[in-house]
């Protein structure tokens, strides 16, 4: 496995800056923004055509560094079709700029419709009941969702991209295990997991029940924390939309090792171990309570510690 790092939080650098740090920090992976949500800040400027791709290829051999993945999770299918469609153009970008960088795998998100035509905002569906719930989700899944992500999976592959990785987050149609296999069943096994368990922590899953459940279907990692507030969870459940800077929410993203002891990571490392993952846990830093530069260098550290580097040696003892 590799250690990496997600370059968002460190937009305040130049891209150069920012390798040359990480790279100082034994990091030996980056996750690039290519558009939609995670801006691209750091990459604009190669795909605009302003500075060429040969230059981004030499800096990163500069500092030792590989791709693990171009990311653009964005909302293609949002039924406000100009939201839509600049989402659309990021993540054709992004397949571009992984295209030219020999990157197989894009981040995304499934994306979340309305719950008819005409409608203005997503409509996300979490529960069976009054009945025409299911309606909606019956049209958002076999008239937008499925038929989009089988025509974006046919681009891909043109362009040389293989992987799309879900990030499986509430809000989208694909936000668990089930709904992401699910799609991939209906679309191919060009669908999978950007496996976050962030996002599934604080809807109550079992992480390492959730990695074994998905097995070769997890393409990517995002290694990122969530520690749940029992207090506040028992008074109000995990359903929290207060603001993410407050202190009276049910559950807050932390960075590695401050939701979860290194055992528990450990665990983590070792169930992706026996699903076959052997790729990168691409760090993501979202932690309120802690500078960038101070979260990433100690979720680093706890990686450094938990992960499984080299290839398991021979069982001399069996």
């Amino acid at each position: 496995m590799k250690l990496g790092v997600l370059t968002v939080p460190l937009y305040g650098m130049s891209l150069e800056e920012a390798l040359k740090y990480l790279s100082g920090l034994g990091v030996q992976c980056v996750e690039l923004g290519g558009g939609c949500y995670p801006g691209n800040t750091h990459t604009a400027d190669y795909i605009s055509g302003k500075k060429p791709i040969s230059e981004l290829k030499a800096l990163l051999e500069k500092y030792n560094l590989t791709v693990s993945a171009i990311a653009s999770q964005g909302n293609y299918i949002h039924p406000n079709k100009e939201f839509a469609a600049a989402h659309q153009k990021d993540l054709e970008n992004a397949i571009w700029l992984a295209e030219q960088l020999g990157v197989d795998t894009v981040n995304v998100f499934s994306g979340c419709p309305g719950d008819c035509p005409e409608s203005k905002n997503p409509n996300w569906v979490t529960c069976p009941w009054p009945p025409e719930y299911l309606e909606v989700l019956d049209w958002q899944w076999n008239e937008v969702l499925i038929p989009y992500w089988k025509k974006m999976v046919a681009y891909g592959k043109q362009h040389g991209v293989t992987k799309f990785a879900f990030e499986m987050h509430p809000g989208f149609l694909v936000y668990n295990t089930e709904t992401l296999l699910k799609l991939r069943e209906a679309v191919g096994p060009e669908i999978g997991a950007n496996f976050d368990p962030s996002h599934l922590v604080w809807q109550g899953m079992d992480i390492v029940q959730a990695i074994t459940m998905l097995g070769d279907a997890i393409f990517h990692f995002h290694a990122k924390d969530t520690r749940i507030d029992a207090a506040n969870t028992a008074r109000i459940g995990v359903l929290d939309t207060k603001h993410y800077g407050g202190n009276d929410r049910a559950w807050d993203f932390r960075s590695v090792g401050y939701g979860h002891d290194n055992f528990w990571w450990k665990e983590v490392v070792s169930a992706l171990q026996r699903a076959g993952y052997d790729g990168t846990l691409s760090i993501e830093h979202e932690d309120s309570r802690m500078s960038v530069k101070e979260g990433l260098e100690k979720a680093i550290a706890v990686l450094k510690d938990v992960l499984v580097f080299e290839k398991p040696g021979e069982m001399w003892w069996a």
